[in-house]
């Protein structure tokens, strides 16, 4: 179980509560132990450096990619700035090299316009597979 803090709104004040979320299995795309992706800066759904997931994980933040300036500069013309940092929240922003916990529809986006980062296959969560052919992570794989 993982405890995270969800912000909520009580008539004019805000709180934070925590919730239990119970992690899926720690099984990466190769059906082997998942390896944590990235702690500087820390990624992943939970903030605990690998690409877990859960039920309450909607964008499904389960594929290690390798960050490009290309990406970056892909990402942010979609709408999506991941390079610009937001202290508020604690992300530092990514640059090139950095990895990263990347949404599976985000890749197979980037994948439809030819702008698909590089993949670390036993860090990226099996969950994957639910919208990322094995195919096209194979064709995109790299190593640390």
């Amino acid at each position: 179980m993982h405890w995270r803090l969800k912000p909520t709104i009580i008539g004019a004040f805000s709180c934070k509560v925590q919730i239990q979320l119970k992690k899926d299995e720690s099984i990466n795309v190769l059906g082997g132990p998942l390896k944590p992706c990235g702690m500087d800066p820390v990624t992943g759904f939970f903030r605990d450096g690998s690409c877990n997931t859960c039920k309450e994980d909607h964008g499904s933040h389960t594929v290690c990619i390798e960050v490009s300036q290309e990406f970056l500069q892909y990402s942010r013309f979609v709408g999506n700035d991941l390079s610009t940092p937001h202290p508020e929240f604690e992300f530092p922003g990514l640059k090139e090299g950095d990895c990263w916990c990347l949404c599976a529809s985000r890749w197979m986006e980037a994948y439809d316009k030819g702008m698909a980062p590089r993949v670390f296959l036993e860090n990226t969560h099996i969950k994957a597979l639910e919208i990322i052919p094995f195919q096209l992570l194979e064709q995109h794989a790299t190593t640390h």
